[in-house]
């Protein structure tokens, strides 16, 4: 199977990047899942209805949130109904939504998608690490399912890169998102598992993690606020990794970082 995961969408730039590229990456890569992070796609805030059937036409497959989940209050409702709409496992038994939720591709695999969020400097949730392992214990892959794909969202790459450790050679890939920076470290774990500690952003580069430069230097310089931050609209890049997996034990046998448009380097896989 041939995955697909781009990371936080910022604002306008980062969704026509995205959209705009889509069907062509699709295409030539031959990809049967994409999954999005959307979480920062309303102006940097949040996700709105309109936005998610727009990723959906355009070729998405499963949107996962973070942090931002519940910013634009009219996707409440829209998390209990769609399961394509996925915000953090770890979150509290009662929060709206859920936190996994299974697929069916069009060639007629199954691939279970997982979301957590990381504890250090964000918000104090459940242990993400039991919450995903209280998963896999029952969603064995290479059996009920032919991949399994963990998003683990936070702020540290130590805690990612644990995360990706311990799901070692029980899902396909484990990928983080948050930090709107891509790392350099895509590789296949000793177990089978691909990982990358964080995939980017989809979004302007020219910016601060998305943002128009302006109110993140003066924070960090006088330390005093002068209004909201905005999402940066210069030419965005769509920044993402691509995990190709064994269709007999669901692990991965290829990964390569994708990054298309904007200002950073562009790569493609090298893959037929």
């Amino acid at each position: 199977m041939r995955i697909c995961y781009f990371g936080d969408v910022v604002g306008r730039a980062g969704r026509e990047v995205l959209i705009q590229n889509l069907p062509r990456i699709r295409e030539k890569l031959n990809v049967d899942f994409v999954v999005v992070n959307g979480e920062n796609a309303a102006a940097g805030f949040g996700m709105t209805e309109k936005i998610g059937e727009e990723f959906f036409g355009a070729g998405v497959d499963c949107i996962v949130l973070g942090n931002h989940s519940f910013d634009q209050k009219e996707i409440l409702p829209i998390l209990d109904k769609d399961g394509r709409i996925i915000r953090p496992l770890n979150y509290p038994k009662d929060t709206p939504g859920r936190g996994m939720s299974a697929f069916k591709t069009r060639k007629g695999k199954t691939i279970l998608v997982i979301q957590v969020m990381g504890r250090l400097f964000m918000d104090p949730l459940d242990d993400p690490f039991a919450a995903v392992d209280k998963v896999l214990t029952m969603a064995k892959l290479g059996k009920k399912y032919d991949a399994i794909l963990v998003d683990i969202h936070g702020e540290i790459t130590s805690e990612k890169m644990s995360m990706g450790h311990f799901c070692d050679g029980r899902v396909s890939m484990v990928v983080g998102s948050h930090t709107h920076v891509p790392t350099a470290d895509a590789q296949i774990f000793d177990g089978g598992t691909a990982y990358q500690t964080d995939a980017g952003m989809c979004g302007d580069y020219n910016s601060v993690i998305g943002m128009v430069k302006d109110e993140p230097l003066r924070r960090f310089t006088r330390k005093i606020p002068g209004g909201r931050f905005t999402p940066a609209l210069g030419p965005g890049t769509a920044c993402g990794v691509f995990v190709e997996t064994d269709d007999k034990t669901g692990l991965a046998r290829y990964i390569s970082p994708l990054r298309v448009g904007g200002r950073l380097i562009e790569i493609w896989p090298d893959i037929k």
